[in-house]
Formats: structure tokens, C-alpha cells, sequence
């Protein structure tokens, strides 16, 4: 009679352990993988151009310095936001971007991620409007991001463009709907509706109320 007891009991504790673990284990192994990424990268492009800095090593490959790949990519980050503020700086940086934006062929991926990036981050930030959006049925919502007012050029009047992610994955759904089967979300920001909607219902939103309700409270 104790057997299946016992059993049920590691398989409670094997599954407590693994959801503890998991994320965990998951997180240690993306940072991990993009910190060797950078350093793979550095130690070739230093060995082309200046092929004695660090030298070689047995097999005659440029020698690795763990952790100087990405502290060295971080640093020129942050070096190149600080010096594009800089009026001389942003008009070669404008000058590049438009001369991208017009070239065949490497238009299509510079502006695509150009324009992902500014999405979540950028000055033109566009899922910064988080909504629900009835799109199938009048009885089921969906979280959504609004991304455009207007779509006139698609001939489309009233209409508004709402982005919808999919759950466990960073795709989604461009639709256009009607204004009024839209609902402005007024009680999380858009990163909590975004983590939400990603994680498929199951993470849990803050109980911090907005700064607009906050002010208006007091």
C-alpha cells in the first residue's frame, strides 16, 4: 500500500523540482550561448586585423580571452548610443540609414529588423498600446498590440492594425479590424500584457496600477 504512495510522492517532487529548475536551466543556457557567440566572433575579426594582439594558440588559432568578446561588444553599444546623440554623428548615422534604405536587395533585411528593434525599443515604439481585440467571435478577446490608427492605404476605413502574439513563441498575427471591436487595456502596461500573452495566461500580472491611475487617484 506504501509503494504507490511513495511513487506518487517522487513523481510530485520530480515535477516541483523541474519547474524550479527549468526556467532556471533555460535562462543560464540563452545568456551562455550568445556570451560564447560574441566570443567566437572577436578573437577571428582581432586575428584578421591585427593578427599579433593576442596571438595564436597550438593549433595556430587566434587565443581566447573568456569574456572579452562581450564586454567588448557592450561597450562599443553603449560607445555608439552615447556618441550619436551628437548632431555631427546623427547626420552620418541618418546618412547610412537612408543610403541602406535605398540599396536593392539589403533594404528589405536592414529595414525589417531596423523597424523590429525601434517596435519594443526605439523612439517610434509600437507595441507600447496593449488592447484586447475580438477578431473571430464577438464572445472571445485576444491580447493584442495596436501598431497602426490608420490603414487607409489599404483601402480600409475604421480600421485599425493590431498585432497579436502567439503564446511560447515570439511570432504572431498582423490583423485588421474594426475600431470598435477594440478594448484599450488600462489596467497593465503593455510589457505585462505582452509577457502575459506570451506565456499563455499562465504568468501572473503585477498589482501595480498604472502611473495614469496612480495620479489620478491621488
Amino acid at each position: 500500500m506504501k509503494s504507490p504512495h511513495i511513487f506518487k510522492k517522487i513523481i510530485q517532487y520530480f515535477l516541483q523540482g523541474l519547474i524550479i529548475l527549468a526556467p532556471i536551466a533555460i535562462t543560464i543556457y540563452a545568456v551562455t550561448a550568445l556570451f560564447n557567440f560574441i566570443d567566437n566572433i572577436l578573437p577571428s575579426l582581432i586575428g584578421y586585423f591585427m593578427p599579433d594582439l593576442l596571438g595564436t594558440d597550438a593549433a595556430g588559432n587566434p587565443k581566447k580571452i573568456p569574456g572579452l568578446g562581450f564586454i567588448l561588444v557592450t561597450l562599443i553599444v553603449i560607445l555608439v548610443g552615447y556618441i550619436s546623440s551628437s548632431f555631427i554623428v546623427s547626420k552620418l548615422v541618418d546618412l547610412l540609414d537612408k543610403v541602406l534604405e535605398r540599396t536593392p536587395g539589403i533594404k528589405l533585411l536592414y529595414s525589417t529588423v531596423k523597424d523590429f528593434f525601434e517596435a519594443f525599443a526605439g523612439n517610434k515604439r509600437k507595441f507600447d498600446k496593449a488592447v484586447l481585440v475580438s477578431i473571430e467571435t464577438t464572445d472571445v478577446w485576444q491580447i493584442g498590440f495596436i501598431t497602426q490608427q490608420e490603414v487607409h492605404e489599404f483601402g480600409l476605413q475604421d480600421y485599425v492594425a493590431v498585432y497579436v502574439p502567439q503564446s511560447y513563441a515570439f511570432t504572431g498575427r498582423l490583423y485588421f479590424v474594426k475600431s470598435d471591436r477594440v478594448r484599450l487595456l488600462t489596467d497593465i502596461n503593455s510589457a505585462e500584457a505582452m509577457k502575459f500573452a506570451i506565456s499563455g495566461g499562465v504568468t501572473s500580472i503585477d498589482d501595480d496600477a498604472p502611473a495614469s491611475k496612480k495620479a489620478s487617484s491621488s
